[in-house]
């Protein structure tokens, strides 16, 4: 794979693959969008097809679901993403304009929105994606306005950055944001480039994709990076970021990727309709 460093030395993609076997599917879905792990091995997924999201335990089986299409408390409309931290579940309710917050068991909590506030500094409007630091700071991807909006851990706002005045870090179409342990912040521009802001929203590398990629995912220092039918897996916390392609065995049912998660040996990745698992040589 081709790409362009503007920081040599921090990026690499090996030659050689790591092994997982198939090892089953779980879930079906209309339309699924999203995938995230909580530390306990809970999965959340969010469905725009049916506007819910589901939360199963570490076996697959349905613990509770939340949603339906809307515009009130615990209603969606297209839920584009889904974030697990320690305690709190974030979904990013998309053309809702806001990021609705609810405890691990999926009780509704509070919600983010400022698309019609005052300040438009924190404004944002159809976010495509949310995560949260282990500081506990919010990253919001705004769409409407192709930067990331931030906001601390008593949820006031901090800072945006990505926007027109970036210079070469400008944002073109984000589709994904994911934060690394140390706060850096992994965007995934344009399905074929990848920018990374240090937590303070400094650009620090921008890396050209030769394949275009669905999605970027950080769960510990696992970070993945998916394709239509492939992923790559890296671990962050060191200089160099290797990048490793999964070489992915066994007799499972062919669909296009479209997120991925790496969690306690096991490779979780996300189809529009099904969530298959494979385990680690």
């Amino acid at each position: 794979m081709k790409v362009l460093l503007l920081f040599p030395l921090l990026f690499t993609f090996a030659g050689f693959s790591q092994n997982f076997n198939y090892s089953g599917s779980l879930g079906e879905f209309s339309s699924a969008s999203a995938i995230s792990i909580s530390s306990l091995g809970f999965i959340y997924i969010a469905d725009s097809g049916t506007d819910e999201v589901f939360k199963l335990d570490t076996l697959g089986n349905l613990v509770k679901d939340v949603g339906g299409y809307g515009w009130s408390v615990s209603q969606f409309d297209e839920p584009s993403d889904v974030f697990a931290a320690p305690l709190n579940i974030y979904v990013a309710d998309k053309n809702n304009s806001r990021i609705q917050i609810f405890d691990k068991d999926l009780n509704y909590i509070s919600v983010v929105s400022t698309r019609d506030g005052d300040n438009q500094e924190a404004a944002f409007g159809y976010p495509l994606s949310c995560a949260v630091s282990n500081q506990g700071d919010l990253f919001i991807l705004d769409s409407e306005n192709n930067r990331i909006i931030k906001f601390d851990v008593l949820g006031r706002f901090n800072q945006n950055f990505g926007g027109f005045d970036a210079g070469v870090y400008t944002l073109i179409k984000p589709v994904k944001l994911a934060v690394a342990g140390n706060g850096s912040v992994f965007i995934l521009d344009d399905n074929k480039l990848l920018k990374i802001f240090d937590a303070f929203g400094n650009g620090i590398i921008i890396v050209k994709l030769e394949t275009e990629f669905n999605d970027i995912d950080i769960m510990f220092n696992n970070v993945t990076l998916t394709a239509n039918d492939y992923v790559l897996l890296a671990k962050t916390g060191s200089e160099r970021l290797e990048f490793k392609r999964v070489e992915l065995k066994g007799d499972f049912p062919k669909s296009d990727f479209v997120s991925s998660v790496f969690y306690n040996n096991r490779l979780y990745i996300l189809t529009s309709t099904f969530l298959m698992v494979f385990v680690q040589e």
